[in-house]
């Protein structure tokens, strides 16, 4: 099947594009910038376009299928001709539901957790070696790509994202799939450019279980007092599964679960992913793995990239990198760091970067999120607030939405790494925590790595 991708070189678009080529599709693509890992990766399997750009002419009319990233803009020369040739485009969620629309689609949905909770899962499945299908948000350890399509395996695991679906097709990406299960995690207003108030954003949650198939079913965290609702006022035929954190415990340094068959050491740490276990063990469940084969596999699981991931480590100090940004991820995670190292100080460390966190009117979102470190500090570029065309923020804002006296704020990233270099790690004690999805004006996480290990 010849398949061109329109902006082919987007974290999930060029992951789609290698699965789309291991499976025996003709791949062709194009985009204006391309950056690493996706380049290699686009190159080495020979969909590395020759020139950045875009150019009508790779658009011909024995095309089957145009992808259409959200990169690519409604009037992208290559999108307008397809259009001409009347040509079928699709947007990256449509494919997939296309791809698999004959298997039983497993959806995970959240404001937070649904990237580690679909790790688990897969962990879970490669652990029995157990072949499902996949499209996940994050590269996983043993894993090739973050998305595998084959015509054979019944299930597919899809982590369900709520922003939209490309830039003609402006429904969020989690109402296309139709789930056959599907799981919420939690609701937190997020995405305020696409969704502008929090009563929005939750009906979206409510399409979510709408478009369950009838028989399906809803997984949910019922710890969620908005999930719980709309779980429990959901009057299609579905059936609902409740799910709770489980019990455990931190004992030096090491989370124990609680199982039925005593307690049991854990990789993962913190309530919130203790809770993404739970979800994640009834998911498995209904996919065919009973409770002891789930343990078994769930305790080598050392977490998704980039999500609460430990970077370095010596005798007295750690540190951690996480892809928290929105605030009650934000509170979830300097809190799971603390309870697990109570007795070193946490040095809890959060970029805003992202759209809404660098919204005025969004700041105070925030208030008491970073209040269990010892020493909180927030990093932001006044230069990503402009090229957003966002309001200027200042630091008295952002203090005043903490409500953090003590609270100390960078806009400089040469003087917000000179503060991180010069913490004293010798036998110090230190728990070090970063936050963001950015990477702080440049920071080089190796030479920082080196002073800890």
């Amino acid at each position: 099947m010849r398949t061109h991708f329109i902006a082919i070189g987007g974290s999930a678009m060029h992951n789609l594009a290698l699965a789309l080529h291991n499976k025996g599709y003709l791949i062709t693509g194009s985009d204006d910038a391309i950056f690493e890992p996706s380049k290699t990766r686009l190159d080495k399997k020979g969909l590395l376009p020759p020139e950045m750009g875009w150019f009508p002419e790779k658009v011909t009319s024995d095309i089957e299928a145009v992808i259409l990233g959200m990169h690519a803009k409604a009037d992208n020369p290559e999108l307008l001709k397809a259009q001409e040739l009347g040509l079928k485009i699709y947007s990256y969620p449509e494919f997939l539901y296309e791809q698999s629309k004959n298997k039983t689609r497993v959806v995970i949905g959240g404001s937070h957790g649904k990237t580690t909770i679909t790790s688990m899962i897969l962990h879970v499945m490669h652990f029995h070696h157990i072949e499902v299908d996949y499209m996940v948000g994050a590269q996983l350890e043993g894993f090739d790509t973050m998305v595998h399509l084959t015509e054979e395996n019944d299930f597919i695991v899809l982590e369900g994202d709520e922003y939209l679906s490309s830039p003609m097709d402006r429904r969020p990406k989690f109402h296309l799939y139709h789930p056959n299960i599907a799981l919420i995690s939690g609701i937190a207003w997020d995405h305020i450019n696409v969704f502008p108030t929090y009563e929005n954003y939750v009906t979206q949650f409510e399409i979510f279980i709408q478009r369950i198939t009838n028989g399906g079913i809803l997984i949910y965290n019922e710890e969620d007092a908005e999930v719980k609702r709309l779980a429990e006022t959901a009057a299609n035929p579905i059936r609902k599964l409740a799910y709770t954190t489980p019990k455990y415990k931190v004992k030096k340094g090491i989370t124990l679960l609680e199982t039925p068959e005593g307690n049991m050491p854990i990789e993962v740490f913190g309530a919130h992913n203790l809770n993404n276990l739970a979800g994640a063990k009834w998911v498995c469940q209904n996919m065919g793995v009973d409770q002891a084969d789930f343990y078994e596999a769930i305790a080598s699981f050392k977490g998704a990239s980039k999500r609460l991931e430990k970077i370095a480590e010596n005798k007295n100090n750690v540190a951690y990198k996480d892809f928290a940004h929105s605030p009650s991820k934000v509170a979830a995670t300097t809190k799971a760091v603390k309870e697990q190292y109570p007795e070193r100080k946490l040095i809890a460390c959060l970029e805003l970067h992202t759209y809404s966190s660098l919204n005025p009117n969004f700041l105070k979102e925030y208030e008491g999120a970073l209040d269990p470190a010892d020493v909180a500090v927030v990093f932001y570029s006044p230069d990503a607030v402009k090229i957003k065309q966002l309001d200027e923020i200042t630091a008295a804002q952002i203090g005043k939405a903490f409500n953090r006296e003590d609270l100390i704020i960078y806009t400089d990233p040469a003087a917000f790494q000179a503060f991180l270099f010069h913490l004293q790690f010798d036998n110090a004690g230190i728990a070090l925590l970063l936050m963001s999805s950015g990477n702080y004006g440049g920071l080089n996480f190796e030479e920082l790595k080196a002073l800890i290990q």
